[in-house]
């Protein structure tokens, strides 16, 4: 059994790792709870942006430079962690997935393949490849606004329609609930023609398109990638927040239970040591007596 100083040494590891932890779940919960609102309050909007244009597309096959649909020779993919650790397998899944999405695209015949890293965990792992990151965006998540994201989203559009890459995706995890998170592998361009439904068919004689479509699609296009793109972003953060407060909250919860056994094993030792003392002194009595 370990001794005294032993224990009381593990107990004030533990408790002040406790508070530490404690601490950090009630600030992921704040932050957690801004970015769940954040994106709560986006997907109505980009929802509703991506059913106009769907609506047009299926309707007449209006086509777009970001409609090409080409061989992928040339593949970018957008790898969205976080910068910071302590979440949980947050960063670990998207990282894996996104080695799986190269091994894809290398095995389909793609020549050439980049990535764009947002987040330092991802961009420290991919960056031991050399040649691999071609860019990192790890600001964009310390304060994500508009109009820098968009200025990235734009970027990749440019690229895409001069052809430098023929398909670009974002691996990301998609918030859900403050426990799940969804993994995501989402192809950013080229736009994916949505399949002409009944329920798509019946939404469109709600629209009055003023004034060509193609011309409307054109130009909301860009804004809907663009707001695609922020929305990925916006998803990654609360899922992140959500994944740090759930794996502090397990942490504070073990250590709670290591604290009750790490005392329990005190006690037991202070009561065998006291035993011992007590033995010691009544066969030292029964010895004098003799």
């Amino acid at each position: 059994m370990a001794n005294l100083k032993e224990v009381r040494t593990r107990i004030a590891s533990v408790s002040s790792t406790q508070q530490i932890t404690s601490a950090m779940k009630m600030v992921s919960a704040a932050k957690f709870r801004r970015a769940q609102n954040a994106i709560l309050g986006m997907r109505p909007y980009s929802n509703q942006l991506a059913e106009i244009i769907a609506s047009i597309d299926t309707e007449d096959g209006v086509q777009t430079p970001y409609h090409e649909v080409r061989a992928a020779k040339r593949v970018l993919l957008v790898v969205v962690t976080s910068n910071k650790g302590l979440c949980g397998a947050f960063n670990a899944n998207v990282i894996k997935e996104a080695q799986a999405r190269i091994k894809h695209f290398q095995q389909t015949g793609s020549e050439e393949i980049s990535l764009i890293t947002i987040g330092k965990r991802g961009t420290e792992f991919f960056q031991k490849q050399k040649g691999l990151v071609i860019a990192s965006h790890d600001d964009l998540l310390d304060n994500p606004q508009f109009d820098s994201i968009a200025l990235l989203a734009n970027s990749l559009m440019q690229d895409f329609r001069e052809q430098k890459y023929d398909c670009i995706e974002v691996v990301y995890n998609q918030f859900k609930n403050s426990i799940t998170q969804i993994l995501t592998a989402e192809q950013f361009l080229p736009v994916i023609q949505k399949e002409n439904t009944t329920a798509t068919t019946q939404k469109r004689n709600d629209y009055l398109f003023e004034p060509s479509k193609e011309e409307i699609l054109r130009n909301m296009i860009p804004m809907s990638l663009t707001t695609q793109f922020y929305r990925v972003l916006l998803d990654s953060l609360a899922a992140e927040h959500g994944a740090r407060m759930t794996a502090m909250q397990k942490a504070t919860d073990n250590a709670t239970e290591l604290l009750k056994e790490l005392r329990l094993s005190y006690n037991k030792a202070r009561q065998a040591a006291i035993t011992n003392e007590i033995i010691e002194i009544v066969s030292g009595s029964e010895a004098l007596k003799g």
